[in-house]
């Protein structure tokens, strides 16, 4: 496809930008359009991953029937399959009436399903089995019914990495990306983010009634090195902010630095430290706490371990304020140096200088639990996105659902 009919479908779906990963993306859309194939749309969050879809379904012969986008992240575990397939009169509590799930009422055209990796094992079967024959059963029916539907899905997620770790069925991805298609981040498009801005800051201002924002070029410079971590999405909020906060219409770069969020390093990694678990953190005082947390279970580990070599006998602190690490660190190195002729009860004599003993079965460590930190970060997620949970969803780099059942697990309905 040549560069003018590429220009054409991005004013047309409203696409900004002019990087050649960008076209790439969208001339493997047009290519696959005509067709019946299965496309698998990856990127990151806020990528804009959702015009995909709409350019393969407007230009394609189904583009005059039904055209279904479905989040399947947001729709619970529960009445997932319904939703997708349908239900019969009865066939749970609530069930008052018979109903046609999305893919009877897309047959013909085309569904789109986002956050693809968010669907249950249970529901990735009965999705494999459209794609292979277009055979569905509706819940609570023995009734075999067929759709004609053509499946364009979209992940944020490795769906590789969930296959290995058992969350994504291999046959169904290899299903679904019978034509792949990757939407680059905005990291990878500098040249586009001050396209982008202004398009967003005009926008904006002409909604308002406002005059237009300029950008100095050191705002620029500063604009186009910042990394971006939320895409474009980001990128639109920010720019709503500047232009409707910002008293003055030239942005500096000192301007512009107010608004954009600090990026944060990675920490290294702590010689025997446990890892995150991919967990997102909005400041540093959370990734300390974190970092604090694991320490503190490593220290254990390491006393349950001294106390294996001293003979079932752990050291403990006399009173609270007589207890100091660098005293406990000490003690342990002197165990650990002492020579191999040292006996593991003159050992024991030694450390009964600073210590009394009791037994481990007594030994009570206080250390926050996985359950209460985990808590806190949701609340506190909750509380910077005022509510707002699929904002506050999208920080942790979770699922809504995931979200939902957090939220009522440890009863934060309030926040």
């Amino acid at each position: 496809m040549d560069s003018k009919e590429i220009q054409k479908i991005k004013l047309r779906f409203g696409i900004i930008g002019n990087s050649d990963e960008l076209n790439r993306a969208i001339d493997v859309a047009m290519q696959v359009a005509p067709t019946d194939l299965s496309v698998l749309v990856t990127g990151e969050s806020g990528v804009g991953k959702e015009h995909f879809p709409q350019i393969i379904h407007q230009n394609s012969a189904r583009k005059h029937n039904k055209y279904i986008a479905v989040n399947c992240g947001a729709i619970p575990e529960g009445t997932i399959d319904s939703e997708l397939f349908g239900h019969v009169k009865g066939a749970f509590t609530g069930a008052i009436e018979e109903r046609n799930g999305y893919f009877a009422e897309a047959n013909n055209g085309t569904i789109f399903l986002d956050e693809i990796g968010e669907l249950p094992l249970s529901t990735q079967a009965r999705l494999l089995r459209v794609l292979e024959s277009g055979e569905f059963i509706k819940v609570g029916s023995s009734k075999v019914e067929k759709t004609n539907v053509r499946i364009v899905a979209a992940t944020n997620v490795n769906l590789t990495d969930a296959i290995t770790q058992g969350n994504f069925r291999e046959d169904l991805y290899y299903r679904l990306n019978t034509i792949p298609i990757k939407v680059p981040p905005l990291r990878e498009r500098p040249a586009d983010v001050a396209l982008l801005f202004r398009k967003f800051a005009s926008d904006v201002a002409e909604r308002y009634t406002m005059p237009p924002l300029q950008l100095t070029e050191s705002a620029k410079r500063v604009l186009t090195a910042y990394p971006w971590p939320g895409n474009i999405r980001q990128l639109k909020n920010v720019t709503e902010q500047i232009t409707l906060l910002s008293a003055q219409r030239e942005i500096t770069e000192e301007i512009l630095r107010e608004y954009l969020p600090e990026v944060r390093s990675s920490l290294p990694m702590l010689a025997g430290s446990k890892t995150t678990q991919g967990k997102s953190f909005e400041s540093e005082r959370d990734i300390l706490y974190q970092v604090l947390f694991d320490m503190r279970q490593d220290m254990t580990e390491l006393k349950r371990q001294v106390n294996a070599l001293m003979g079932g006998e752990m050291p403990i602190a006399r009173k609270a304020d007589d207890y100091t690490p660098s005293k406990e660190v000490a003690l342990v190195g002197r165990a650990i140096e002492a020579p191999a002729t040292i006996s593991i009860t003159s050992a024991k004599e030694r450390m009964h200088d600073d210590y009394e003993y009791q037994d481990t079965e007594e030994y009570v460590e206080e250390a926050l639990s996985i359950e209460d930190a985990e808590k806190e970060l949701i609340r506190k997620a909750l509380i910077r996105s005022r509510g707002k949970r699929k904002i506050a969803a999208q920080e942790l780099k979770i699922s809504e659902r995931t979200l939902y059942r957090k939220i009522k697990e440890y009863n934060l309905e309030s926040y």
